[in-house]
């Protein structure tokens, strides 16, 4: 750990996201200024602001939880993003599908996926 300013910020559990924007998200009777990471075991800052920051390096959390994750569903703000090749066959070898979408529709599918008890995680850019 120790590794970003970010690790201390975190809701030790994981939440539906119940609203978004202004460069934000409101979860779990809190609101967060800035993106998410969505694990199935918390819910932390995550320092991405645009897509092309999307690497093993800023997934590092969910590439440490992957026995826990089947499906990383990726919020790209407004932007429409797919991941390398090189990213995919990474998460792949790892058990992890990646599905990229813009955040509005990615908090639709996240909250959707937990409420059903999937092995989901979110990585979810804040949108302005």
């Amino acid at each position: 750990m120790g590794e970003h300013p970010t690790d201390s910020l975190h809701l030790p559990r994981s939440a539906p996201i119940d609203s978004y924007g202004k460069g934000g998200f409101y979860f779990a009777e809190m609101s967060h200024q800035g993106s998410l990471l969505c694990l199935p075991d918390a819910i932390w800052a995550w320092p991405v602001t645009d897509p092309a920051q999307i690497d093993e390096v800023s997934l590092r959390r969910v590439i440490d939880n992957a026995g826990a994750i089947d499906t990383l569903i990726i919020g790209t703000a407004t932007q429409v993003w797919q991941p390398s090749a090189g990213l995919r066959n990474a998460m792949r070898r790892i058990g992890i599908v990646l599905d990229p979408m813009q955040t509005g529709p990615a908090i639709r599918t996240y909250n959707i996926m937990i409420g059903e008890r999937r092995r989901v995680a979110a990585a979810l850019i804040a949108v302005a």
